[in-house]
C-alpha cells in the first residue's frame, strides 16, 4: 500500500509541472492593444459679439478626412445664413463672422461631412 501512494505521489509529482505549465495557454498575459479611430470632434469653439459682428471660432480635432466644416446661423428660430471652411490636417482651426446688428437669441450649428457636431449659443435677450 505505501509503495502505492509512493508511485502515485511520484506520478504526481512529476506530471506537476506539465500540467502547470499549459495553464496559460489559452489567456495571453498581456492583452492586444486595441486601435480606437474617435470621430472628428469641435474643440474649444466660442461664440461671442465684438459690436456688431458675431464671430465664431473653432477647431477640429481627431482623424478626420479632408471636407467642409459648415456653419448655420439662428435667431430664434429664423435662419439668418450658412457658411463653410474647408479643413484639412493642415488647416484645423476655422473663424466664422455674421453681422447681427441688433441684440438676439443667436445660435450657430457646426457640422463636419454632415454630421452635426455642436451647436453654440449667445442669448443676449430671452428665446
Amino acid at each position: 500500500m505505501l509503495s502505492h501512494s509512493l508511485a502515485l505521489a511520484a506520478a504526481l509529482t512529476l506530471l506537476a509541472p506539465a500540467l502547470g505549465g499549459c495553464r496559460y495557454n489559452f489567456v495571453p498575459l498581456i492583452p492586444p492593444e486595441v486601435k480606437v479611430d474617435f470621430p472628428a470632434r469641435i474643440t474649444g469653439a466660442t461664440l461671442t459679439r465684438s459690436g456688431e459682428v458675431l464671430t465664431l471660432q473653432a477647431s477640429l480635432d481627431g482623424r478626420f478626412d479632408p471636407d467642409y466644416l459648415s456653419v448655420v446661423w439662428f435667431d430664434g428660430g429664423r435662419e439668418l445664413g450658412r457658411d463653410s471652411v474647408y479643413l484639412d490636417a493642415e488647416t484645423r482651426k476655422a473663424t466664422f463672422a455674421l453681422t447681427a446688428p441688433t441684440q438676439g437669441a443667436y445660435r450657430a450649428l457646426l457640422s463636419f461631412s454632415g454630421n452635426v457636431l455642436r451647436q453654440l449659443e449667445l442669448y443676449e435677450v430671452q428665446p
